[in-house]
């Protein structure tokens, strides 16, 4: 073997594990599909970490912004995707925007400058049957490759249509209006004690603007390569819903029935009438802190969304951890297949990374396949794998792929302070700052106490 492990895909998050590994001493062969004569729908180069959509990889304040927060520790562990970024830095104020081809031009001038990587222009249809490998081919993951994961994890574990229905942040939901109860008051032994949905109450009158606020609201276009890829029963954009009738949504994912208002209690109904329609949010990780619109995945742009949205009684002060959306995605359900490591559970060879485990965004890809890198290093050396600390950005976002999330539910995420574990006790104009002044110290600590300074 003429390598010590195999890294399929040079997308952001392949490139970064290739030169985590590399840097400590470690023989890469790094698998990329485009340049073999092989290609994908979205890009447009052959060039190793191709941005395909935006240029930018959003805020770089690492004081109130979780995405910065992230940046401050990818740079600590000597990111190459930070260290290319600033190469190919381009003016955008507080956030990191680059130079696309300039910064793809510096990671594969890096990593082929580097004596322990070997970039190979070929696709692998197959999931190797021994050896360690990172597999980080994105959310386009070429159709033979997809099919053997498909075989390796199971049908119903890999997605390839995304549809996303928002989420809000907790706090931000007036309870005063809502309330929460299951319909009907079922409940399970998972159930919380109160119920299971946030419940946001329509009248008649508002249920009709927000129907028609659906039908006129601006929306985006698939793009060419998605137009082939029908939309399931199941992931219906809500505004496609409506289109079918007035009524449709008040029979679907907003029916009223058997949700008690507590607003209107009286003596004939002492536990309160049923609302016209209602909005149900349903909590989205452990913590508690997100909860997620159900039946609300949507094309509206994100703009009308905010919008709209804060229409609903009882989010009218909405903050949203992610905007709804529906795009062509691969994705794993990385909560039941994969291991607090990234592995395979039924293939502990074989680690996965980057978009294809459920992150969300060019900075998020990357730091999975930062972290990918070191866990696997840390597998090659012998040594016992200590994860980053579950108060920091890598920590967030790792549990949220591989524990946190609802297997249910899960969806694609960015990293965002719903993800922390929260800070109740800190009145909450302090909190971003707390949050990350609590992540830098952990974070701090913990390469410490790993030895995990950049190699």
């Amino acid at each position: 073997m003429t390598h010590d492990i195999h890294i399929i895909g040079g997308g952001l998050a392949g490139s970064e594990a290739a030169w985590q590994l590399a840097q400590r001493g470690y023989r890469v062969r790094l698998s990329e599909m485009r340049g073999s004569g092989d290609t994908t729908p979205a890009h447009h180069t052959d060039g190793l970490a191709e941005l395909v959509c935006s240029n930018s990889f959003r805020s770089d304040d690492d004081e109130k912004n979780a995405v910065g927060l992230l940046h401050h520790e990818m740079r600590r562990l000597d990111s190459l995707i930070m260290r290319a970024g600033e190469t190919a830095r381009v003016p955008a104020g507080s956030a990191m925007a680059v130079d696309r081809d300039a910064f793809s031009a510096e990671v594969e001038r890096m990593l082929a400058a580097h004596p322990n990587v070997t970039i190979v222009r070929e696709r692998i249809d197959q999931l190797p049957s021994e050896g360690p490998t990172i597999v980080a081919t994105g959310p386009l993951t070429a159709q033979s490759l997809a099919q053997s994961i498909v075989a390796a994890t199971g049908q119903d574990r890999l997605a390839f249509f995304d549809a996303i229905a928002p989420i809000v942040h907790r706090e931000s939901i007036d309870m005063d209006i809502c309330w929460i109860q299951s319909r009907w008051n079922k409940r399970n032994s998972a159930s919380n004690e109160e119920g299971d949905y946030i419940n946001c109450p329509m009248t008649k009158d508002e249920y009709l603007a927000f129907h028609q606020g659906l039908m006129d609201g601006e929306k985006t276009e698939f793009r060419e390569w998605e137009k082939d890829t029908p939309y399931f029963e199941g992931c219906m954009p809500i505004e496609v819903m409506a289109s079918r009738g007035v009524d449709t949504l008040r029979y679907g994912p907003m029916k009223p029935v058997g949700l008690d208002d507590p607003r209107t209690a009286c003596p004939e109904f002492p536990q309160g009438r049923w609302p016209y329609a209602v909005v149900q949010l349903r909590q989205d990780n452990k913590l508690g802190t997100l909860w997620n619109m159900v039946g609300f995945q949507t094309k509206l742009k994100y703009g009308a969304q905010i919008e709209l949205f804060r229409t609903i009684p009882g989010m009218q002060n909405a903050e949203f951890a992610r905007l709804g959306g529906l795009h062509r995605n691969t994705f794993l359900n990385s909560p039941l297949v994969l291991d607090r490591q990234l592995r395979l559970r039924n293939a502990p060879h074989i680690r996965f990374a980057g978009q294809v485990t459920g992150c969300e965004g060019y900075v998020e890809s990357a730091a999975i396949g930062l972290m990918s890198g070191l866990m696997a290093a840390s597998e090659l050396s012998g040594r016992e794998w200590q994860g980053p600390p579950r108060t920091s950005a890598f920590g967030a976002l790792l549990s949220h792929i591989t524990a946190d999330a609802e297997a249910e539910t899960y969806q694609p995420m960015n990293v965002n302070f719903g993800l922390f574990p929260p800070l109740h006790d800190v009145k909450k104009k302090q909190r971003k700052e707390a949050y990350t002044s609590r992540a830098k110290s952990d974070f701090g600590a913990w390469m410490e106490e790993t030895a995990l300074v950049p190699a």
